[in-house]
């Protein structure tokens, strides 16, 4: 039987509580416990996947097709455990399924309310899973005193009285205000968060003060009197210079410690952290460093490109170098000529998108790749781009784009290299589509298997010719032009089983130059970097060693 640990935050937003969750199983593996991390978010969209990426930041794709939250990314990319469907759950969703079940019948004609009818379907949620590991980490969305997430406080509030006397602990995640013109560190911000988390009925056992330095001892000391907890179980959450720090220096704040003393386990199994020692070595004693120009839409926010920048990082972390990763609005390329932006770089990523907007300039973005020779990695939209570019530019279709684009303008302007996927296999199963369906999780979502052509590239890369990797788009390269631009040399290098959907492309006469339909940065790891990510990274080393 699992034992919970539920982690909540004050005071105000985007302080880490995901990371800190993340880091926290880090740590309860290193001492041999299996963990299993969920996320539980209080806004009313059944799950993220129409919210804008610069509303929410990235959607995170599981293996089983759930769009979810991207601290879900942080989960996967700390403890290496898969995520799934039932880790990621919305308020949207738990009213979703409420009513679903009042309109079947199922409350027997009873008065459908908050309590107990939301609180249980929460707690039902919580449940899933919980004699498969060690310990349940549930992350709680948003900040105490939100009105949109006390029914999952007091859903959890519940779920630790149903449950046997110490087998639930609350973890707070607040903030420490240093105020520089006076000199101090402000500890009444977390005091009023702590008050208003025990008005509700929830004593936060362990405390984590994010702060720009450490506590003080008579902070600490004055925190745990106020806020009830024991003055080791006052942790600082200080600034740092990579996420990957956070699981050491989490540990030498003693985190862990403090979480299996909640729980009375004792002797604690001692930590390995030579895993994550290593990881730290990687990052901050690199043997160099690269320029890797990220040609996107939504570059203002570099959230909705989370994964991309930390595979980018497990790829420097592979070759013992630094990744110096830049923003380029691909817009920009719409007005002047992309040379001046991409010279001196040595790699260029064009990522994943939606809508019609700043694909001119992605598509310069990849005829710079293809003409310069500079390695070039191109991910759903960017794969897209990358083929309409060499079908305009080499196989001479002038006309060249994406039905995604007429569709969005209501009118046929292109002949669409790229059309509207509306049906494909999915296990033993066909799934079918239409274009004007709803938006909400009807692309084709999840894991996927995919053929590669022994010889080529990416077979060398992957060291295999069947590869699983995670899909999440609607619109496809159409299989009809292949021949077409394989006389021309863009190899269709990867395809579904069925030998119908595209899945990679590469240039055959190219030192580095790979589109892929998936997206493989949301499999890879500090201590497992996905390969496609290792090996782009590899070879703009290369071209840096030779400028």
């Amino acid at each position: 039987m699992a034992r919970f640990i539920f982690i909540t935050g004050g005071v105000v937003s985007s302080l880490g509580k995901g990371l800190a969750s993340a880091a926290l199983g880090a740590l309860l593996q290193a001492r041999g416990f299996t963990v299993r991390l969920r996320k539980l978010d209080p806004y009313l969209n059944v799950d993220p996947g129409t919210m804008s990426p610069f509303e929410h930041g990235e959607v995170f794709v599981t293996d089983d097709g759930a769009e979810t939250d991207l601290d879900l990314g942080h989960y996967e990319r700390f403890t290496g455990v898969s995520a799934r469907a039932t880790d990621s759950i919305s308020s949207g969703r738990i009213y979703s399924n409420v009513l679903e079940k009042e309109r079947r019948g199922d409350y027997l004609g009873k008065t459908i309310q908050v309590i107990p009818h939301v609180t249980n379907e929460i707690k039902d949620f919580i449940r899933i899973g919980e004699d498969e590991v060690d310990f349940m980490l549930c992350e709680i969305g948003g900040t105490v005193g939100d009105i949109e997430g006390l029914p999952f406080f007091e859903a959890i509030r519940q779920f630790s009285q149903d449950k046997p006397r110490g087998q639930c602990i609350f973890m707070h995640l607040t903030l420490l205000p240093y105020i520089r013109a006076s000199g101090e560190l402000k500890t009444k911000p977390t005091q009023h968060s702590v008050k208003e988390l025990r008005s509700i009925g929830i004593a936060p056992d362990v405390l984590v003060c994010r702060s720009e330095g450490p506590i003080p001892e008579k902070e600490r000391e004055k925190l745990a009197l106020f806020c009830n907890v024991r003055p080791d179980a006052v942790i600082a959450a200080q600034d740092l210079k990579s996420i990957y720090e956070a699981p050491l220096a989490y540990h030498r704040e003693g985190l862990d410690q403090a979480v299996l003393d909640a729980f009375q386990i004792s002797p604690a199994p001692k930590p390995d952290l030579a895993k994550w020692e290593d990881v730290s070595d990687r990052i901050f004693n690199p043997e160099g460093e690269v320029r890797v120009a990220i040609v996107g839409k939504y570059t203002q926010l570099e959230d909705a490109y989370k994964s991309i920048a930390e595979a980018l990082t497990h790829g420097g972390m592979a070759n013992r170098v630094r990744v110096r990763a830049e923003w380029i609005d691909a817009e920009i390329f719409e007005r002047e000529d992309p040379s001046p932006w991409l010279e001196g770089f040595h790699a260029i990523l064009v990522p994943g998108g939606f809508g019609e907007r700043g694909t001119e300039g992605k598509i310069k973005a990849a005829e710079f790749a293809r003409t310069r020779q500079i390695p070039y990695l191109g991910i759903c939209l960017g794969m897209q781009m990358a083929v309409i570019e060499a079908a305009r530019n080499v196989a001479h279709l002038a006309d060249a784009g994406s039905e995604e684009f007429d569709h969005e303008a209501g009118r046929k302007r292109y002949t669409p290299v790229v059309y509207h996927l509306k049906e494909w296999v999915q296990g033993n199963a066909t799934v079918t589509r239409k274009a004007d369906d709803a938006k909400g999780g009807t692309m084709r979502l999840g894991s996927y298997t995919a053929h590669l052509a022994a010889g080529s590239k990416v077979a060398g890369i992957y060291g295999a010719t069947v590869i699983e990797e995670r899909h999440r788009h609607r619109y496809e390269v159409d299989i009809k032009y292949r021949d077409k631009l394989e006389a021309c040399g863009l190899v269709f290098s990867g395809m579904s089983p069925d030998g119908r959907l595209p899945e990679i492309v590469e240039w055959k006469d190219h030192p580095w130059f790979i589109g892929v339909q998936f997206h493989p940065e949301l499999k890879s790891k500090p201590f497992a970097p996905h390969p496609l990510f290792a090996d782009f990274v590899r070879a703009a080393v290369e071209v840096s060693r030779l400028v």
